[in-house]
């Protein structure tokens, strides 16, 4: 079968690899409806975070079961499913609480030794714990909607609910890429009474106008700041969402945030020299978040997208083949596509 592999800088290919296929009772087999390229991938493109040449690459994927391990109930062949950044066996001490991300017996897609989702088909581990199955009757316009259910919409929640944003909070939300903008939905979805995005990007702050932002704020750096104050009488936000992971975001997001608001990060730290923790303790500024369980959001996320009640989709502006995946990477990195999906 075909899949993404990634060789150094801005080197991405399409090569034959082993076929997907189950090795343990847990695991199943997924064929690949969509996949996509996520921020946090263009990372490692960028050289950034360092791969192994011919390492695989892909964490957000959607498919059809086509092959089951013995031990499996969930799920059947046939079934549609979403396979959330990482996967988890649903039943350590770590699964239980929520925070799959730290399963005892869980792993990420395109580490060492597992399948990608930029390919044709992928290995599950540990499959009832990981995938959840969508209905069979579920419109197929929805499945952009449902892709993003794998990472940036749960991620977006994630940060949302580290910032503790509810009803009547004012946000602030650091970051126009896709995290960022649903950020702003969950935001919204949360009840808060006033969004304000901050990024540059006029078709980006389209997207964040119809997930629920009421202001924009187009400056950057210091200019970012005090925009956001004036606007807020002089205080800040109360919640705050950190959806980048540089050190100028962090700035930004210390900024802004009134005395005593919360920070919640998802952003992927890089080229950061650490917090400053005299400022947060002389400030009483709270900080949540981190690597988001997307597992654990992902039954009520999906319930709301069925119904109606939000759609992330439109966070998606670009669609290539699995052959052309490296013009998505190209296309992310410059800037001239928000996130892009690779059909297989």
């Amino acid at each position: 079968m075909r899949a993404t592999t990634i060789y150094g800088t801005r080197d991405i290919r399409v090569e034959e690899v082993p076929d997907a296929a189950v090795q343990e009772p847990a695991d199943v087999v997924v064929r690949v409806e969509l996949a996509c390229i996520c921020g946090s991938d263009l990372w490692a493109y960028r050289g950034v975070a360092k791969r192994e040449a011919g390492q695989r690459i892909g964490h957000e994927f959607l498919g059809i079961v086509e092959e089951v391990g013995s031990a499996v109930r969930s799920v059947n062949v046939g079934d549609r499913v979403i396979a959330p950044f990482v996967w988890s066996d649903g039943t350590c001490a770590y699964c239980q609480a929520g925070l799959q991300t730290s399963c005892r017996n869980g792993g990420f897609w395109g580490g060492k030794g597992s399948d990608g989702g930029q390919g044709e088909a992928v290995r599950v581990p540990q499959a009832d714990g990981t995938l959840v199955r969508v209905p069979a009757d579920a419109p197929q316009e929805l499945l952009p909607a449902f892709l993003s259910l794998s990472d940036v919409m749960g991620t977006g929640h994630h940060a949302a609910l580290g910032a503790g944003a509810g009803p009547g909070s004012t946000v602030a939300v650091v970051g126009d890429g896709a995290v960022g903008l649903c950020g702003v939905l969950a935001a919204k979805r949360l009840g808060a009474e006033r969004i304000i995005a901050l990024g540059r990007h006029e078709d980006r702050a389209k997207i964040a106008k119809l997930f629920g932002a009421t202001d924009q704020v187009a400056e950057r750096g210091e200019a970012a700041v005090e925009r956001v104050k004036e606007m807020t009488g002089g205080l800040g936000a109360s919640a705050v969402l950190e959806c980048v992971g540089t050190e100028q975001s962090w700035e930004t997001a210390m900024g802004v945030v009134r005395d005593g608001g919360r920070i919640g990060y998802v952003g992927v730290p890089h080229e950061m020299p650490g917090l400053p923790l005299g400022k947060l303790f002389g400030r009483n500024i709270a900080i949540g978040g981190g690597i988001a369980p997307v597992r654990a959001y992902l039954p009520e996320l999906l319930a709301d997208v069925l119904a109606g009640r939000i759609d992330p989709g439109p966070v998606f502006d670009r669609t290539v083949s699995l052959d052309d995946v490296a013009q998505g990477y190209r296309a992310m990195d410059e800037r001239t596509a928000l996130k892009v999906i690779v059909r297989p």
